[in-house]
């Protein structure tokens, strides 16, 4: 997997930022398609999918339960 992605839930991180989850949603998708920036034909498809990979982060990290009973989730 991406080695500058890192890690967004404690105990490995105590505050996780909006911008946390969108540079780990932009490295992600750079990974997976194999661009660092796409083409101008592609951007829209690129940028879509940096958002939905953003948003099911959010989510993921809003619903993981930490062991001790504390929230992982992003700040808002």
């Amino acid at each position: 997997m991406c080695r500058s992605i890192k890690t967004l839930r404690e105990p490995y991180t105590e505050e996780v930022t909006p911008a946390d989850v969108d540079a780990a949603a932009l490295q992600y998708v750079r990974k997976i398609s194999g661009f660092r920036k796409p083409a101008a034909h592609n951007a829209a498809a690129f940028d879509a999918a940096v958002a939905a990979v953003a948003s099911a982060t959010a989510t993921l990290l809003a619903q993981l339960e930490v062991c001790g009973g504390r929230s992982a989730g992003p700040a808002s």
